[in-house]
């Protein structure tokens, strides 16, 4: 038997509530998020002897009583929190909800789900129906209504900026010491300062702007998580905010998203699933598609048909995005895909010719694919290392090791679990014959003075 519920007896008897009273604030409070729900005092007895309602219903919970106390109230503080999140079922959040509230109630869950380490989400591997389903939903769903809302704290325009410029830091954070570095505070951020706000009071066209800010933080959380390697979670964060951007209206954002679900799944091995969603990004955002999303989007395709070994259709995809790119100008494009240029591009030309097998062409193309300025640490590092690969497939051992050790040494302040499987491919690409070198074995004495080429367990190779 679940224990009694002491914090809710404490705040129904501070407020005055009897049990009818309190099912019938509940019912009003559902009204007000647009929810019709049945609710007596029946119901609420079984609360107070521990019972933990479904869906939204803690949550209604709390902003009947908050508003009676005159403070708000989380569902910690009603005494359902931990209960709500031993009761997370394994698919959260990898459903693209019909209504933008449930959208909002599931961000809650996940990101509470999350910083409490739950065991169902913590475990879990994408799923390639979720991304297909998610994908169709946000191509062919008809647009969200009125997104006004009339919750207890008025929210402007002046918080939505507080959002994009508090995750404008965690992506200079993320870049430069991986996401692995401040992905649990971001999820704090979310969480403690953001949800409320999507509960808050304000106008459809405020609405809008802040979906839309959520859905590029939930967009950062979820690059953040897929590169600290809790792929699970990240595919979640991903499918909510394209969700968001479906209530926002943001064609061009939404298309962003599915360019991220599509290099994730070129990391992880859904190679078709990956080409499938870089097409579905181009595809959405129609007429109003800039050339620099063209070429991201275009660029994500050509790495998983490399992956795939499509020669033709990568060098096809490739030679679009190099075209798209050309005909960028400086306010041709939103804030957010600003960093893709053409350094990005050339590490995405060095990707594609290094799994092709053209390790010539990945030296030649790729040889500009370095930002060198302190900030972009993790991008460096991967182009570096696919550099690595590239002089080894030519048979250049010596320097593809001196370069290898470049990377590992701008790996150094990296908490990447992808900049460790980047790694991992370096020393599966190592051949017998190549660990016979002399080379082999200077380099790999150097090597173990680094972290990244510890924690791949380099025992395997030598």
């Amino acid at each position: 038997m679940a224990d009694r519920n002491a914090r809710l007896a404490a705040l129904m008897d501070e407020g005055g509530f009897s049990h009818k009273s309190l099912a019938r604030a509940v019912v009003v409070a559902a009204a007000r998020a647009g929810q019709d729900i049945t609710c007596d005092h029946t119901y609420v007895s079984r609360w107070l002897k521990g019972a933990i309602p479904r869906g939204d219903i803690p949550r209604f919970i709390a902003d009947a009583i908050g508003r009676k106390l005159g403070r708000q109230l989380t569902i910690d503080d009603i005494g359902m929190g931990d209960a709500a999140v031993s009761a997370i079922q394994p698919n959260l959040g990898l459903d693209f909800a019909d209504r933008p509230e449930t959208a909002t109630t599931t961000v809650a869950d996940l990101w509470r789900a999350d910083l409490a380490d739950a065991e169902p989400l913590v475990r879990a591997l994408p799923d390639s129906a979720a991304w297909n389903e998610a994908s169709v939903r946000w191509l062919v769903s008809p647009p969200d209504g009125e997104l006004t809302r009339s919750g207890n704290r008025s929210v402007g325009a002046v918080d939505v900026e507080m959002i994009r410029s508090t995750a404008d830091a965690f992506s200079v954070l993320d870049g430069k010491f991986g996401g692995g570095h401040a992905r649990r505070a971001l999820i704090q951020y979310l969480h403690t300062d953001v949800r409320p706000m999507l509960d808050g009071k304000y106008s459809d066209a405020v609405g809008r702007e802040l979906h839309s800010a959520v859905a590029e933080a939930l967009l950062l959380a979820g690059w953040m998580s897929y590169d600290s390697g809790v792929h699970g979670i990240a595919q979640r964060y991903f499918i909510q905010a394209l969700r968001m951007t479906q209530a926002a209206g943001d064609r061009l954002l939404g298309g962003s998203i599915l360019s991220a679900m599509s290099h994730q799944a070129t990391f992880v091995g859904r190679y078709r699933e990956a080409a499938t969603l870089a097409r579905a990004a181009l595809t959405g955002p129609a007429g109003s598609l800039t050339p620099t999303l063209a070429a991201q989007f275009r660029a994500m395709e050509a790495r998983a048909l490399a992956r795939l070994g499509d020669e033709r259709g990568c060098d096809l995809a490739l030679s679009e995005a190099e075209r798209q790119l050309s005909r960028r100008t400086a306010d041709s494009d939103p804030a957010y895909i600003a960093y893709f240029d053409e350094v990005e591009l050339a590490a995405e030309f060095g990707h594609c010719f290094r799994d092709l097998g053209r390790s010539v062409q990945a030296t030649e193309r790729g040889a500009g694919s370095i930002f060198g300025d302190g900030l972009n640490n993790r991008s460096d590092f991967f182009a570096t290392m696919v550099q690595a690969e590239a002089y080894l497939g030519q048979g250049e051992i010596g320097r593809g090791f001196e370069i290898a050790l470049s990377a590992l040494r701008l790996g150094e302040g990296l908490k990447s679990a992808r900049c460790i499987e980047y790694v991992r491919e370096f020393q599966s690409r190592i051949t017998d014959r190549t660990k016979r070198a002399a080379e082999f074995r200077t380099f790999t004495e150097q090597a173990r003075g680094f972290r990244l080429w510890r924690d791949t367990n380099d025992q395997k190779i030598t």
